[in-house]
């Protein structure tokens, strides 16, 4: 296996970008893939899964390379020899390779292997909450799925077409994709691929989202000509599944604090065909209060630490600090007490996260229960997922009825 120079050199520029700069990965790729149009499905391929691989084991590598942050380039470039000699890449005799002591390298690995927060590659207090919340070995085994590379998963978009014809469409463009009985909305890729450039993403056809993420909308128990109030909305994949289950028919109302994500979800809205979306940015109490016992259906997709999804995002396990989960323990119990209150007697609710810490999730739901807010409501049922055992994201979402 042969390392090009062009391609190197681009993935060293990213990674000094994202562990120096505090730029997010998946920005960095895209700015990397439109770097050279002459790069083939190969070189693309290389570039992306080489920068995801370094950010992901950052830790691992940066020990056995016996380097420190901040990370100069000569360090960078020690980084990713670890990298290659690892992955079994011939180093070219390069100046940058010149004193790589290969044995070394693999000799460190098999001794650090032996150690958790080294093996998976973890700051110590994500490994100490981890263990605390769920225990040495069920943290063993979730944060090891957590390093896996997560599956190419897209939602077909009803309101357009249907698993069948999507599938079809895409088979045509030699990407094949497998149904799965648990997820009726979802098409799996077989192989990665860039399913972006394809006329039938820009037609609508399908959104790119998790399996378990799909699980949320469902779990609501959506019907047509409902009103249906999403909380938390972000840049909607969870809202725009939820219009596609309306048929288009009822009202959707779409809320975040911030009007960036909105702007961003009435662009896929209109690219999928939803037009029963309205938006609305919550800038003030006034925004959720005229909402109170207005709704058939409320969503509160809550923000959290995203300790479930590391898979698709593992910059954040560099990014994210304890102080930020103990703070965002304090506002999903904000906005469920707050947002809760939007549910009309009768009518439903769902909380979710995409985070595996009962603290965020279970704990989360018994105390609400306990809160004048929460006294309304009864509790259905919940749905863990971890992604130890269902090899897609980790993902918690609990379902309530309020009391008539």
């Amino acid at each position: 296996m042969r390392l090009h120079r062009n391609l190197v050199f681009t993935v060293i520029d990213s990674i000094m970008a994202i562990f120096n700069e505090g730029e997010y990965a998946d920005k960095v790729v895209a700015r990397a893939l439109k770097k050279d149009k002459r790069w083939g499905s190969h070189d693309r391929k290389f570039v992306a899964e080489t920068i995801y691989e370094i950010v992901r084991w950052k830790r691992l590598y940066a020990e056995i390379a016996e380097v420190k942050e901040p990370y100069d380039r000569d360090n960078v470039w020690r980084i990713f020899a670890v990298w290659a000699v690892l992955r079994g890449y011939t180093l070219p005799d390069w100046k940058y390779f010149e004193s790589t002591p290969v044995r070394k390298i693999k000799g460190r690995f098999d001794e650090l292997s032996k150690i958790r927060k080294y093996r998976e590659s973890i700051p110590d207090w994500m490994d100490e909450i981890g263990v605390q919340e769920l225990g040495e070995a069920l943290w063993s085994t979730e944060i090891a799925a957590q390093n896996e590379q997560a599956k190419v998963i897209l939602r077909v978009n009803t309101l357009k077409t249907t698993k069948e014809k999507l599938r079809a469409v895409l088979m045509d463009l030699n990407i094949e994709t497998e149904f799965h009985k648990d997820y009726p909305d979802a098409l799996i890729l077989k192989e990665r691929a860039n399913v972006f450039l394809t006329d039938a993403f820009k037609e609508g056809m399908f959104e790119v989202q998790d399996a378990s993420s799909q699980m949320v909308a469902r779990f609501l128990d959506i019907k047509p000509g409902m009103r249906v109030v999403d909380t938390c909305a972000g840049a909607g994949g969870k809202t725009l599944h939820m219009a596609s289950l309306m048929e288009n028919k009822g009202q959707l109302i779409a809320m975040d604090l911030y009007e960036s994500k909105l702007k961003q979800l009435k662009l896929r809205a209109k690219r999928n065909g939803a037009f029963n979306i309205e938006y609305r940015i919550i800038d003030s109490t006034k925004v959720i209060k005229k909402l109170h016992e207005k709704a058939d259906r409320v969503l509160i997709d809550a923000p959290c630490s995203g300790l479930g999804v590391l898979k698709r995002n593992p910059d954040s396990k560099w990014k994210l600090q304890p102080e930020f989960i103990d703070n965002i323990r304090k506002v999903q119990a904000e906005v469920l007490e707050n947002y809760s209150k939007i549910v009309k007697p009768g009518g439903k609710m769902v909380y979710a996260t995409c985070s595996v810490l009962p603290s965020e999730n279970q704990e989360q739901v018994q105390k609400f229960l306990q809160t004048e807010s929460g006294k309304q409501f009864e509790f259905v049922k919940d749905i863990k997922v971890l992604a130890s055992e269902s090899g897609f994201d980790g993902f918690y979402m609990a379902l309530f009825n309020r009391k008539p």
